[in-house]
C-alpha cells in the first residue's frame, strides 16, 4: 500500500469488540499510526438541549463527533424503537446536526438501502442491473400465487438477514403453503424469488474505496453460496467493464466498504443479486494475499480527509 503519509486519526469501529474481523482492524489501523477504538451499539446514547451544544451523541461516554471517522459493522438485533434510534443517531452526524464533520462508513442511508433485500433489489432493478424475477408479499395467499408464477422452485429470503440465514428453496406446493402459514403468522414480510441454475455459485465483487478485489464462491453441496454454508473461495481477476460497474453500485447506494454479488445463471448472463453494506472478509483474505483490513482503514482514513475539507 503505497501513498503519502497522512496524520494519525482518530476511528471508532460501532460492532462486536472481539474477534477475527475487529483483531484485523485493531493491527492494521496500529500500523499505519491509527487509534481504533470499538463500542457496542447498545451504547449509543443522546444529549438534547445542553447549553454546550443542541444535539450531541455518545458511545460509551465518548463524544461520537470527538472521532474522525466511524466504520458501522454488524448491528445486533433489537426492537424497531433500538434500530430505528441508532440508525437516527448515525443520521443526525451524516446531516451535520452535530457539530464537528465525522466520516461515516458506511452511512445510514446506505446501511438502509442495503440491509433491506426489497429495497436493494429495487434499487438494482431500477437502475437497469438484471436481477432475478421477484415477488415481495405480506400473505400466505399472494405467496402461493408468487411460488406459482415463479414456477413452483423458488428462493424464500428474509427481508432481513445475512450469510444465508432463514434462506429457503422450495419445490413442493405443501411445503410451500406450510412455510408461508408460518411465516405469515410470525409478521413477516415474504421475498420469493425464482431459483436460478444451477445454484449455488456465485462472484462477489468486493469495493473498498477504489480498490476492487473478485473472488469465485462454489457450493457443491447446497444451492447457497455463502462461505458459512460450506462454499469455496477462488480470487479471480475483475475486468474493466465489471470494476466499473461494482463502482456504480456502491456510488448508487452511497456505499465506501461494501460487496457485490452476482449469481451464475444456465439460461443467460449472471444476475445481480444483492449489495452488502456490512461484507465480512475472512473467506477472502483466505485467497487474497494483500491486508483487507489495510485497505478498510485507508478507505476510513480517505473518507475522513474528504469530508472535512
Amino acid at each position: 500500500m503505497s501513498g503519502s503519509p497522512v496524520a494519525s486519526r482518530r476511528l471508532l469501529m460501532l460492532g462486536p469488540d472481539s474477534g477475527w474481523h475487529a483483531e484485523r482492524l485493531r493491527e492494521a489501523a496500529c500500523r499505519h499510526g491509527h487509534r481504533l477504538e470499538i463500542a457496542p451499539w447498545e451504547s449509543i446514547a443522546a444529549r438534547v438541549g445542553d447549553d454546550q451544544a443542541p444535539v450531541s451523541l455518545l458511545s460509551d461516554r465518548q463524544q461520537l463527533s470527538d472521532f474522525d471517522a466511524i466504520l458501522t459493522r454488524t448491528m445486533p438485533a433489537g426492537s424497531m424503537e433500538q434500530i430505528t434510534f441508532r440508525l437516527a443517531a448515525l443520521h443526525a452526524i451524516a446531516d451535520r446536526v452535530t457539530p464537528h464533520r465525522t466520516a461515516i462508513v458506511n452511512p445510514p442511508r446506505a446501511l438502509e438501502w442495503s440491509i433491506d433485500k426489497f429495497a436493494c433489489l429495487a434499487r438494482l432493478a431500477g437502475a437497469g442491473l438484471p436481477t432475478p424475477s421477484t415477488r415481495v408479499v405480506q400473505s400466505r395467499r399472494e405467496a402461493m400465487q408468487a411460488f406459482e408464477e415463479l414456477g413452483g422452485d423458488c428462493v424464500v429470503k428474509p427481508i432481513f438477514g445475512g450469510e444465508g440465514r432463514g434462506v429457503m428453496r422450495i419445490r413442493d406446493a405443501q411445503l410451500a403453503w406450510t412455510s408461508f402459514s408460518t411465516l405469515e403468522q410470525l409478521g413477516a414480510v415474504l421475498q420469493i424469488q425464482s431459483f436460478i441454475s444451477p445454484g449455488g455459485r456465485d462472484t462477489r465483487l468486493l469495493v473498498i474505496g477504489e480498490q476492487v478485489f473478485g473472488m469465485r464462491r462454489h457450493n457443491e453441496n447446497c444451492f447457497r453460496s455463502n462461505v458459512s454454508a460450506g462454499a469455496r473461495c477462488q480470487r479471480i481477476e475483475v475486468d474493466g467493464c465489471l470494476k466499473a460497474t461494482a463502482k456504480r453500485i456502491t456510488r448508487l447506494f452511497g456505499l465506501v466498504f461494501a460487496s457485490v454479488d452476482l449469481i451464475d445463471n444456465d439460461h443467460g448472463p449472471p444476475l445481480f443479486l444483492e449489495v452488502n453494506a456490512i461484507p465480512g472478509w475472512k473467506g477472502a483474505q483466505s485467497v487474497i494475499d494483500e491486508s483487507i483490513a489495510e485497505h478498510v482503514i485507508t478507505a476510513l482514513v480517505a473518507e475522513s480527509e474528504r469530508v472535512t475539507t
